[in-house]
């Protein structure tokens, strides 16, 4: 690897890559494109967020300036110029909004400035690859199938958010006018968590799974599977995707797959015995949003303060996610030697562990930006 550059350090993803970047490199070959917010140096920005995923000062201390590429996808021309650059041979684009609000950066960051930036790579003589983040719900999934790895076709209006929307569109755009660009597609399934530090680094998503067993109703059957990997394992998977020679196809799963996915049921299970409570299971039912509609009310007395209508949508789309009982075949990727995904059950005590004290409002703060 001879100089690697990685985008959305700051946030969950791109932090663990980094993180195991940081382990596997030469810190003077690994640059990193970080923004400045306020009084919040582009660098420390970068050092804080290494800190959660348990990197110690004397590590996170080794990075100084000459790694930062200060800049933000939301002003690409801000930074595109920058010499620094013309020296990358390898990409790892985790920078995005994610976000399943209605947030109106992401298609001004996610599709406008990302192809702005793939663009100016696609010049750079030296690049190697370009490995950028999908997501794996952007090709519209149809539910209840495993589902393999192909370039996306469907219709933009179709899609539940703005986000797989938008991670559907940049795939398209740079598949079809960057025709230079050496880009391997990695589409991550659901990330929850780390399996070691459980949701200390970030909340995203198990929130989801506390919200919904406290209801006691969703809008799933128990035995349909979900597809959740953690995000050391997603972290590891790019690293192997930038560097393998072995590559060969444009886009890979980054999933637990049939093998390693897990039901709601076993999920139910695997909460309760680490919080010491019981499963729900025996009084569970499923529903449909209507029901939810009717006990709005009650929202701020089963989950404390918190705003009944964004409570609603939040159910109404991880609902809608919920009940597609898809996984996402990862055989090409395990073919590289990337090793097998634990099992979200196998590291839920530890997400459980870690968010002790923790409202669900205040756990999904993260996810509606």
């Amino acid at each position: 690897m001879s100089k690697l550059l990685i985008t959305g350090c700051t946030g969950f993803l791109g932090g663990c890559v980094l993180s195991y970047a940081l382990k596997k490199y030469n810190i003077k070959d690994i640059l990193i494109l970080s923004r400045t917010a306020g009084d919040y140096q582009a660098l420390t920005r970068v050092q804080d967020n290494l800190a959660r995923f348990g990197l110690s000062p004397e590590i996170t201390g080794q990075l100084t300036d000459s790694n930062i590429i200060e800049g933000d996808l939301a002003q690409p021309e801000l930074f595109l110029n920058n010499p620094c650059l013309n020296e990358v041979t390898h990409v790892i684009n985790c920078a995005a909004v994610a976000s399943f609000g209605k947030n109106p950066m992401i298609w001004k960051v996610n599709v406008e400035g990302t192809f702005a930036f793939a663009k100016r790579m696609s010049e750079v003589p030296s690049l190697q690859r370009f490995v950028h983040v999908g997501t794996a719900m952007s090709c519209l999934p149809e539910p209840g199938h495993n589902i393999k790895e192909s370039l996306i076709t469907t219709d933009d209006s179709e899609h539940i958010v703005d986000y797989t929307r938008a991670k559907a569109a940049i795939e398209r755009k740079m598949h079809e006018e960057l025709p230079g660009l050496p880009l391997v597609i990695a589409r991550p399934s659901i990330i929850v968590g780390h399996s070691e530090l459980g949701c200390k680094p970030s909340s995203s998503i198990f929130w989801v799974f506390k919200m919904a067993l406290t209801l006691g109703k969703f809008m799933c059957n128990l035995q349909d599977k979900i597809d959740v990997v953690p995000v050391d394992f997603c972290a590891e998977a790019l690293l192997t995707l930038t560097e393998s020679e072995n590559v060969k196809n444009g886009v890979y799963h980054v999933s637990a797959g049939p093998e390693y996915s897990v039901n709601f049921a076993e999920i139910d299970e695997a909460m309760a015995q680490a919080g010491g409570t019981k499963p729900v299971a025996d009084s569970y039912s499923m529903v449909d949003m209507g029901y939810f509609m009717g006990i709005r009310k009650s929202f701020p007395t089963l989950f404390g303060e918190c705003n009944e209508r964004i409570i609603l949508r939040a159910i109404n789309l991880y609902g809608q996610f919920s009940r597609l009982n898809v996984t996402f075949d990862n055989t090409q990727l395990l073919h590289l030697g990337v090793s097998a995904p634990r099992k979200f059950t196998s590291y839920i005590d530890k997400c459980v562990d870690s968010t002790r004290g923790q409202s669900v409002t205040e756990m999904m703060a993260c996810d509606f930006k």
